[in-house]
Parts: structure tokens; sequence; C-alpha cells
């Protein structure tokens, strides 16, 4: 008897238990407009980030809400992005493609090492060794995170040891920003052509021997830029990009070029007083 009680009394406890699972349903049931798995299915699965949303999922959500438009995905093709411009019955919207920018061109051929680091083979450690052993304090160590964590193959090292980005291939997920210990990197627009390729914060002659190419903030191409275009703040030109800045009128006198202009097709473009480099080897200690 004590066993049958038992039983009626679990499946009593089961068939309320039940019950409840489907009035909690009903009641807490959150209604999923179907057209975001179907736009989700259209986007690309990078979960890069670019589009300012922190994967596919929640920007597919925004499209369909009428919160954003097709455009801020910038990996997508433009005929994928009208695909799902002409689903949702919106405009594609425009948006302007960001990408990785490096600011700093000291590779080996052109900057010093002044110590040997030996310990894991990446930029973070090395950086907690007395800053990497580089002779210019704020250049790029050249072991690679960043092209270690890049997921869309879209950075490379060169031969002297500097990340090349491919514009194509990067889709501004940010993650070589966070991952730089000397926080080279920074996410711009495509259009942003005239560009400081360096960091360093010392005035003067004194750091081109570490660095051939750094900034000796002479400040000249902020006295020839046009109107409040460049002004040198730490040393550093900085650049204003709210005006109009579709010139390369900045970089002619620059005698290092540490100023340049990223053409699309030529790639790194420097001024006409820039010293050129042709040494392709590793620059030595004592090499002027």
């Amino acid at each position: 008897m004590s066993i049958l009680i038992a039983i009626a009394a679990l499946g009593g406890l089961t068939l309320l238990l039940a019950i409840m699972l489907v009035i909690a349903n009903r009641k807490l049931y959150v209604y999923e407009d179907p057209r975001i798995d179907v736009v989700e299915d259209l986007l690309p699965h990078a979960n890069c980030g670019a589009c300012g949303f922190p994967g596919c999922r929640p920007f597919a959500e925004s499209l369909v809400d009428g919160r954003s438009l097709p455009g801020k995905c910038t990996v997508s093709s433009e005929d994928e992005r009208q695909v799902i411009a002409n689903y949702l019955g919106v405009d594609v919207g425009a948006e302007e493609k960001l990408v990785a920018r490096l600011a700093c061109a000291g590779g080996t051929n052109v900057a010093r090492n002044r110590a040997t680091y030996q310990g894991m083979q990446t930029c973070q450690g090395a950086s907690l060794v007395s800053g990497g052993g580089k002779g210019c304090f704020w250049g790029c160590l050249g072991l690679g995170d960043c092209e270690e964590v890049c997921d869309f193959d879209a950075i490379h090292m060169d031969e002297h040891g500097i990340p090349q980005v491919d514009n194509d291939k990067c889709t501004a997920c940010g993650d070589c920003v966070e991952v730089c210990p000397k926080d080279l990197f920074t996410l711009q627009p495509v259009s942003h052509r005239l560009w400081v390729a360096c960091k360093n914060l010392e005035m003067g002659d004194d750091i081109l021997e570490e660095c051939e190419v750094a900034c000796t903030a002479c400040g000249k191409c902020a006295m020839d830029a046009p109107g409040n275009l460049i002004t040198m703040e730490n040393n550093l030109p900085v650049i204003n990009y709210s005006e109009n800045h579709n010139t390369k009128d900045p970089i002619q006198r620059c005698p290092t070029g540490s100023i340049v202009w990223l053409d699309e097709k030529l790639g790194v473009v420097k001024g006409r007083e820039s010293q050129k480099i042709i040494r392709k080897g590793e620059r030595m200690a004592g090499e002027s």
C-alpha cells in the first residue's frame, strides 16, 4: 500500500509540475520575429563586431526592428547587403569601411634593437622585459601578436618585422588593437589617407640614432598643412580629420617620412624631401 501511495504522490507531483510549466510557457512566452533567423543566415557569421554589435545575431535583431541598416556590415559584399535590404524592404545605408592602421614604420632595417630578448616570443611577453629591448620605446616589437590574433588573415609580418594590413580582408574587429602592448593600432576610416606612422614622443634628432623614420617633432607638416588640419601635441603631429584632409602637402617636407600618404594603389607614399631608405638588412648597433 505504501508503495502505491508513493507512486501516486510522485505521479501527482509530476502532473502538477507539468501543468505549471505549460502555464509558465504561455505566460512568459516572448515572441521573436522569424525574420531574424533569415537575416542572420544572410550575414557572414564573422561575429567580428565591426557593425558595433557583439555578433551577427544581435545585429540581425537590430536590422529587423529597424535600429540599423545593412550597410553597417562592412564584411558583407555590396550584393549581400542589397539582398538583406531587399528582404527587409529598407535602404542599404552607407557606412564607410574601417581598417586597422599601425602608427609605426620602424622595421629592423631602420630601427635598432638595444637588447636581445629571450623568452616567450610574443610582443606582450617582450614588453614586460624593459619594454622589449627596442631602441625606440614606442616602436613595434615585431613578434607578430597582431598577426596571430587576426582571424581574418588580414595581417602579415613583412621582411623587416612590421605588420602589414590587407584592407580588403580587414573587418575592423579590433583584436589587433587590444593585443598590441604598445597601443600602435587604431581603427580608421579608409578615407584617412594622411597618416602619422610614428608614436615617438621625444623631440629632436637624437631619436634618429634609434630609428631613422621616427618623427623628430620638427613641425614642418603642421606648418605646411592648410588651416588647422595638423597640430603638434606631445611632440607628435595630430591630424584633425574633420578638416579637409585630402592633401599631400603636409608630407612633402617631412625629413624622415614619418607622415605619409596611404595611396589606394601605390601603397605608402612619402614626401619629396624624405630620406630614402635603401638598407635591406638589419640595422646594426653603431651603424649610421
